[in-house]
């Protein structure tokens, strides 16, 4: 009778149920991330059960916060760098594969001279030097730029208002808010004094203007700022235009953010109609707006649409990249924990199988996505053998014995992920073995707390299903979650960079699990005494919540 009790409390773990499929997403979801990213691991994060919606909010703001637009020199258009992924917590910026999203542009209405000669050089330098990510090199020459564009133009021009919006938006990137507000009005006042208040130009300034208020959750300003830019480029360009639809997708994002989600699923839905008729409905841009519209109805607890669009995102990929591609496999496993949240275990298994099987052809043997592909494989088979176990003793026992062999596999790359030498830039050596970045050690923190927190649950699993249960012990239970709590210790020490929030709700999870068995066993076991894991939920609690208000 003790495991029918245990497994009652013990039910949280992580067979996943419509409320995991909406805050659970980001335990593999990759979706968000650039190929270059992808192929490093540098960029996908691994959630728990508890992470809640504000760690989805969270993550939504890293994808729209990082869309840095360098405007060299000026024309109908700002140039935008649409859609680039930069993560203002780790300084990350656009790289080579961004640079065609930068247009250089020409005016050939003023005739050279000196300082205009300098400005064009300097801006081009500051260019270069912003996509190399060498953030402070960059700005020197912006500054120049600015300079030289005042001499030779003078200080009403329209170049220098491109000069004050080019620095504007560097000092977004650096996180130098008090610095870019009054360059991003000034390159608008100038504009209006040029143009006149609905001119595209302007309208351009407003979009960059609103993304600068969106990173700081300034959503009425914000707001304020894409409606206009809306009205504007919808006169100039047309409703069909993809800058329209670019801006009305931020728009959406506000709205979102605001609450409004019905206004925000119209205004997003359209922006991806416009795409697709445009024939960009299989551009990068396109996809990435498809993943969030998923994510929203994940949030939202509307699986089935989620599963229709990522359905559809895998349709994209397979298409355009087959599978080959780890983007392809991204897709496909998005897809599966989905699949698998609203119980469609056969097919969700199938498609994990095949990621799986890709990653193994493509990716070093001790990678941690074949890790995390792995705990999820388990995560299916322990959900698989909880439904049997009503119909089929035998094949029960037979998929949780496939889910520990799955699990002990995921625990032993997450191992090695934090225990070997850190690298630098690439994660692979010369001679092919994985080396792991800081990305990397964050990640199997996550998935190795998470597998052995599942190998618990797994042993009580299988002792429930024993012929003569009352005389099972929890010891096996009891001693994958001390190696749970052990580890958070032991790694944390030695890498402490891998002990993020996620991380330490993992831990907590374990901590909890295991007290609830201590409690309900009456366990004779001293590694952990009763006491020791309420004062040590406590104070892990409490640094959590001290964590969360500072960062409000």
């Amino acid at each position: 009778m003790f495991f029918r009790r245990a497994t009652g409390l013990f039910r949280s773990f992580r067979f996943p149920s419509r409320t995991n499929a909406t805050t659970c997403r980001r335990t593999s979801v990759f979706s968000s991330i650039t190929q270059s990213s992808i192929r490093s691991s540098y960029e996908y994060g691994f959630g728990v059960s508890s992470c809640g919606h504000n760690q989805w909010d969270h993550s939504l703001w890293l994808i729209i916060s990082g869309q840095a637009a360098i405007v060299m020199g000026i024309n109908g258009n700002l140039a935008l760098a649409e859609d680039v992924s930069v993560d203002p917590d780790n300084g990350n910026i656009p790289g080579e594969a961004d640079l065609t999203t930068l247009r250089r542009i020409e005016d050939g209405s003023v005739v050279s001279n000196l300082h205009t000669s300098k400005w064009r050089v300097f801006t081009d330098n500051a260019r270069d030097l912003f996509l190399q990510g060498k953030l402070d090199e960059a700005e020197r020459y912006f500054l120049l730029a600015l300079q030289e564009a005042k001499q030779g133009f003078g200080d009403r021009d329209p170049h220098v208002a491109s000069a004050c919006n080019n620095l504007a938006e560097l000092y977004r990137v650096k996180k130098l808010f008090d610095k870019a507000e009054p360059l991003y009005l000034e390159a608008i006042n100038i504009l209006e004094e040029s143009f006149g208040p609905e001119d595209i130009r302007v309208g351009a300034a407003l979009h960059n203007l609103g993304q600068y208020y969106l990173v700081q959750r300034k959503l009425e300003e914000a707001r304020t700022c894409y409606e206009r830019a809306l009205k504007i480029k919808g006169r100039v360009v047309g409703f069909g235009h993809p800058d329209y639809a670019d801006t009305m997708y931020h728009l959406g994002m506000v709205l979102y953010l605001q609450g409004k989600e019905k206004d925000a699923e119209a205004l997003i839905q359209d922006s991806i109609r416009i795409l697709e008729e445009g024939g960009l409905g299989e551009s990068a841009i396109c996809l990435r707006r498809l993943r969030h519209f998923s994510q929203m109805f994940l949030k939202s607890n509307r699986v089935e649409e989620a599963e229709h669009v990522q359905r559809k995102i895998l349709h994209i990929m397979e298409l355009s990249k087959g599978w080959t591609s780890l983007d392809t496999v991204i897709a496909a496993e998005s897809l599966a924990l989905t699949l698998q949240s609203i119980g469609k275990l056969k097919e969700a298994q199938e498609l994990l199988e095949r990621c799986l099987d890709v990653r193994k052809t493509i990716l070093p043997e001790d990678h941690i996505q074949i890790g995390a592909n792995m705990f999820h494989l388990a995560s299916v088979a322990m959900f698989h053998s909880n439904r049997l176990r009503k119909v089929d003793i035998a094949k029960a026992k037979a998929e949780l014995d496939k889910a520990k062999v799955l699990l002990e596999n995921s625990i032993r790359i997450a191992q090695r992920v934090l225990e070997s030498p850190k690298q630098k830039g690439s994660n692979m050596q010369n001679s092919g073995q994985f080396r792991a970045n800081g990305k990397d050690e964050q990640i199997a923190m996550v998935i190795l707390l998470q597998s052995l927190d599942a190998l618990g649950l797994l042993e009580i699993t299988k002792q429930e299903l024993q012929e003569s249960r009352d005389e099972c012990s929890p010891t096996g239970a009891e001693d994958a979650l001390e190696r749970c709590i052990s580890a958070f210790k032991e790694y944390g020490r030695k890498k402490p960079v891998a002990i993020t929030s996620e991380a330490k709700a993992e831990y907590l999870s374990c901590l909890k699990h295991l007290l609830s068995l201590k409690i309900h066993s009456k366990s004779e076991s001293t590694q952990k005494s009763e006491q020791e894991l309420k004062d040590e939920i406590k104070h892990v609690e409490a640094e959590s919540s001290s964590n969360k208000k500072h960062t409000k």
